[in-house]
């Protein structure tokens, strides 16, 4: 490199000087002992002082002059480029630099196309999520299809036999729905919702709402789904619901999720065999269990089937207004269900309006065990079951009120409780547990409510 460098410098700088003072100077070219080109420049000069000072800086100043050209076109060479002023000079003279130059175009032409990939990919990706975008928006404009309704004319995709939707039965048509905003996280499932992980209840969250009944008949009710359920015709998903205001309550809402409940857009509406009594029902495992009107008789009924599946006269237990909550709507018998599974919560004549809790064979309504505890069902509001304890309520219409007592069945002792509650409608008529959420579920004055509980580990 150097050997071409001083080559470029000294051929330009003779063809100068031949040029301006071909007259005063000479140069000389020769090999030198270890084969280098080697170049002698000569100036005659008989007498020193006839060289003057000002013609030689002039020259000095125009060889400067060149020098810098030269060193901003040899720059230009090493960086691998001709700069563009047509010199005439090669890269290609240098294997090193050629070699450097070709990798790096390379590389530059490889960086080129990954650009260009991610470029296509992200095309790819924006049309791809326009796509599923339009999809949700024409899915959440469409009515709501009857999957499991047979037969019958449509209209909207819901049964023309829907008595929810008879514009001339004011008794059970479905009003306008009230929706709150519900963040994802309290619809997910925890995921640790199993019996190791059974413990006393610790707090109850603030309630949620999902939906609120206009009509008459949605001043109270039943409102839950399925913690265990059984083959693949409904899910945990499914919402079950009945307004239990009515002389001949027979209709049982089915809704896809939590989010066509909110909408009170019903997929399916069962008309059950026979009455129901209160809002004491539960569903558990694929089937409905309710009290029969006027009567002390259970009824499970096959949700799939649509059938009376088992039924059972439970012994010596009140009925219709003789042992109610202190709310009274012949709450006599209330079904629940926890980690442990079916739970009847009654009194007998015999219990003196005390508080009895059997645990019911959720196939055949057999009695497994009962226990008789001393609080008397009639001084509170509602009660319900977690891992195998009672839990009840003191009172159903102040906004702030308290869980005030609690009966373990696995030691048989009733102790005090003061975990705060809130009725924030003032009439809450109906409350379940499910255990596979680990919510509450209430009927409050016409809303229907969840509430987060936390649980902790049971005493040793």
């Amino acid at each position: 490199m150097w050997l071409q460098v001083s080559f470029l410098c000294l051929s330009f700088l003779t063809l100068s000087s031949h040029s301006q003072v071909e007259d005063r100077a000479s140069l000389r070219r020769s090999n030198d002992p270890t084969g280098r080109c080697q170049y002698t420049f000569t100036v005659a000069s008989p007498q020193e002082s006839s060289c003057p000072g000002s013609s030689m800086k002039s020259e000095m100043d125009g060889v400067l002059s060149r020098l810098t050209l030269l060193e901003a076109l040899v720059s230009g060479l090493i960086a691998g480029v001709d700069g563009g002023t047509g010199s005439g000079v090669k890269p290609g003279r240098d294997e090193g630099l050629q070699t450097a130059f070709a990798q790096v175009t390379g590389e530059r032409k490889q960086l080129q196309q990954d650009k260009e990939h991610l470029s296509w990919q992200n095309q790819e990706l924006q049309r791809r999520l326009s796509e599923l975008s339009q999809e949700a928006e024409s899915l959440r404009q469409m009515p709501c299809h009857q999957k499991h309704t047979s037969g019958g004319p449509q209209h909207e995709g819901r049964p023309a036999s829907d008595p929810a939707y008879d514009s001339g039965n004011g008794s059970y048509q479905e009003m306008k729905a009230e929706v709150t905003e519900v963040p994802a996280s309290r619809l997910i499932p925890d995921g640790n919702h199993n019996l190791s992980d059974c413990g006393q209840l610790l707090s109850v969250g603030d309630p949620v709402l999902h939906r609120k009944a206009d009509s008459i008949t949605g001043k109270y009710g039943v409102w839950l789904q399925d913690p265990d359920p059984q083959g693949s015709v409904y899910t945990n998903k499914t919402v079950w619901r009945i307004d239990t205001v009515g002389k001949d309550v027979r209709q049982l809402f089915a809704y896809e999720d939590i989010d066509q409940f909110s909408r009170g857009f019903p997929m399916k509406v069962l008309v059950l065999p026979e009455p129901v009594e209160s809002t004491g029902a539960t569903v558990y495992r694929g089937s409905l269990y309710y009290q029969r009107k006027r009567s002390r008789t259970l009824i499970r009924y096959d949700l799939a089937s649509e059938s009376v599946a088992a039924r059972l006269e439970l012994p010596h237990a009140g009925f219709h207004g003789q042992y109610p909550y202190s709310w009274g709507g012949y709450t006599d018998i209330d079904l629940a269900v926890d980690e442990q599974g079916l739970w009847a919560i009654y009194s007998t004549s015999k219990a003196k309006g005390a508080i009895v809790i059997s645990q019911l064979d959720p196939e055949s309504l057999g009695i497994k065990k009962s226990w008789e505890t001393n609080i008397r069902k009639n001084t509170v509001a509602n009660a319900f079951m977690v891992c195998g304890r009672l839990y009840t309520v003191a009172s159903y219409i102040a906004l702030n009120t308290t869980i005030n007592y609690v009966y373990d069945t696995a030691t048989g002792v009733r102790r005090a409780a003061a975990i705060p509650f809130k009725n924030k409608y003032r009439y809450n008529s109906m409350l379940d547990y499910n255990h596979a959420h680990r919510k509450l579920y209430a009927w409050d004055n016409f809303h229907m409510v969840t509430y987060d509980v936390r649980l902790g580990r049971a005493n040793s």
